[in-house]
């Protein structure tokens, strides 16, 4: 049969398998297509997997499936494949996926009538050692008879697949790294109080890493010398701050933005946000400018940091109008900045934050990327972007396997947070990193947010050696109880002052009151007026100071240390043992980003030799 003949017939039996309108099969420059009744693609792929797809494909096919509004097309390039999916009326996703072994062999090119020619093959040695092959990632490998080899040690007709070179630079997706100007898809995410400080952003942007300034809970001052500081110093690199979402003080929110947009950050993570608010559109949108031929050119990227899709909905989509004409009203933003923030996500990138420290509804990583990528998918194709926007992971992220685990599900990129907090450029003391690097996985517990303690919201904290989950949840307890510290009976509120505040109330109001005098006035008229708010405040000081002392390394009140972490940091002193960053000496922040996903691109590579046969029979095991 000749290489026609045979595509046209695989073509024929493929248009039925998979329910498709035209199939299209093509091959070292002979191309044949079928037609079918189509009306069945997206089930039939839903059904049978893109594996299945390419399993039918040999080395150097091309496929195009065409159904309806939707176009399949997969090219096969040893073990694995170029996937490129694309609606009518719709965004168009392009990917490189791994694939398994073809059922076909490459169609032959023997005229008819005449024997094959007989071929000698000469195949070398196998490596010795397959896991150091492995890991040598920048070298491809290929596979004979279930073993791997150097490419040069067997013949092209001899091999039955392949195992891709993959640097760091290949895991995600690779408009992250060309949208921030990166090495790899890796963020260092913003914890507050300036844990992720300037010195850790700084030598993430000289690795090539994207890194958030922790400014959620710093004093405005204190933000705007951080900002001018990396602005000045970073140049071209990439780098971004915190925006966290405050509902008792949205005038600080508006401050906030004010100085990204003064001192030219480029990049904010929008944390804790559970509505969308003024501050953080007007960042988005003054941004917006039109390119040459009347494009978007898109300056201030939103990483929006979410829990749940409902929250993900609001950042997937467009800024609401209603706030973009009131921005426009008070001479914000232009008119044409808002009817261009109308056109296209108000985050470009949409990190699904799982069971992480501090702020966290400590969802399942495995749930909540599934549910934001078809959520994306929805909105994509309900507003009709050309560029859809991207799902990141975080929580729970900390050794190789589960960053690995993350880009398996999808995710464009991954963001770490407990884990830093150990790094030598972490802004908190000594003692709490040895705290944290003796941190097992359940070593966590949970505990009213200092920021929205009236509201019930809770924060993740490292429990070995603290008590502060249990402090604080009785302190929540009473302020539900009782409408003011006068209700309080008399003998508790005694042992709060000298056990857990070690100050009278009277002492705390006064530096309180002087804080509030600073900051914001209207709290202290608040106060004055109702005593249930009056209360609140005072519990805040002590929530409020229980990170400044862990952060500060205030010896007599470890006991009341507020630090916020996961069970990642966990994970991470268990892969850190027998390694050099066992000892918080060799932890910088750069460098455990470079072990992470060097571990993860071995960790690709040893799947595609397992998916291909290596390992059966006790390799690889």
């Amino acid at each position: 049969m000749s290489t026609t003949d045979s595509l046209l017939t695989r073509a024929a039996d493929l248009v039925t398998t998979w329910s498709a309108q035209r199939v299209v099969l093509a091959h070292a420059g002979a191309q044949s297509h079928a037609e079918g009744p189509g009306g069945g693609l997206a089930q039939a792929l839903d059904r049978h997997g893109i594996g299945a797809l390419g399993a039918s494909l040999a080395d150097g096919e091309r496929i195009e499936l065409t159904d309806s509004d939707q176009t399949v097309v997969l090219t096969r390039h040893g073990a694995s494949g170029a996937l490129r999916v694309s609606w009518t009326e719709g965004p168009t996703y392009e990917q490189r996926v791994v694939l398994p072994a073809p059922l076909h062999a490459t169609v032959s090119t023997t005229p008819q009538g005449s024997a094959p020619a007989a071929v000698a093959t000469t195949v070398g040695a196998p490596v010795h050692d397959e896991a150091a092959a492995l890991a040598e990632l920048a070298r491809p490998l290929v596979i004979h008879r279930r073993r791997l080899y150097h490419s040069d040690a067997v013949p092209p007709e001899a091999r039955e697949g392949w195992v891709p070179a993959l640097p760091i630079a290949a895991l995600g997706a690779p408009s992250f790294r060309t949208d921030h100007n990166v090495k790899a898809a890796y963020v260092a995410g913003a914890m507050a109080g300036g844990i992720a400080s300037v010195a850790l952003v700084k030598a993430m942007a000289h690795a090539g890493y994207l890194a958030f300034f922790g400014s959620g809970g710093l004093a405005i001052e204190r933000v705007e010398a951080a900002l001018v500081e990396l602005s000045e110093s970073l140049g071209d690199r990439s780098w971004g701050s915190n925006l966290l979402h405050n509902p008792n003080e949205p005038a600080m929110e508006e401050r906030t933005v004010d100085l990204l947009l003064q001192h030219g950050c480029k990049r904010v993570s929008a944390s804790a946000f559970m509505t969308l608010t003024p501050a953080i559109v007007r960042y988005r949108a003054a941004g917006l400018s039109r390119g040459p031929a009347g494009e978007i050119v898109e300056s201030n990227h939103v990483f929006a940091k979410v829990s749940r899709p409902e929250v993900a909905a609001r950042f997937l989509a467009p800024a609401p109008a209603n706030i973009l004409e009131g921005l426009v009203g008070a001479g914000a933003i232009t008119a044409d900045q808002a009817q261009m923030a109308s056109e296209i996500p108000l985050a470009r990138d949409v990190t699904a934050e799982a069971d992480s420290g501090g702020h966290t509804d400590r969802r399942p990583l495995s749930v909540l990327i599934p549910l934001l990528t078809q959520l994306r998918d929805d909105l994509s194709r309900e507003h009709r972007y050309t560029v859809p926007p991207r799902i990141g992971a975080a929580g729970g992220l900390g050794d190789p396997r589960s960053i690995h685990a993350a880009f398996s599900m999808g995710a464009a990129y991954v963001l770490t947070g407990s884990i830093n907090q150990s790094c030598m450029e972490a802004g908190t003391s000594e003692r709490v990193k040895q705290m944290l690097s003796e941190a097992g996985m359940a070593d966590v517990a949970t505990g009213p947010a200092p920021d929205m303690f009236e509201l019930g919201a809770h924060v993740q904290v490292l429990s070995k050696g603290s008590m502060y989950a249990q402090r604080a949840r009785r302190l929540y307890e009473l302020y539900k109880a009782y409408d003011g510290v006068h209700e309080i009976p008399e003998k508790t509120r005694e042992r709060m002052e000298k056990r857990l505040f070690m100050r009278t109330f009277d002492e705390i109001w006064t530096e309180t009151r002087a804080y509030w005098a600073e900051r914001d006035p209207s709290e202290i008229v608040r106060a004055e007026r109702d005593p249930k708010h009056h209360m609140a405040l005072l519990f805040r000081w002590y929530l409020g100071m229980t990170s400044r002392w862990a952060r500060m390394g205030e010896a007599s009140r470890v006991r009341d240390y507020q630090v916020w972490c996961g069970p990642s940091m966990g994970l991470f002193n268990a892969w850190a043992k027998g390694t050099p960053f066992a000892e918080l000496s060799a932890r910088k922040v750069a460098d455990v980003a470079d072990a992470l996903l060097t571990g993860a691109a071995f960790c690709q590579r040893e799947q595609i030799a397992r998916m291909l046969g290596v390992g059966r029979g006790g390799r690889l095991a």
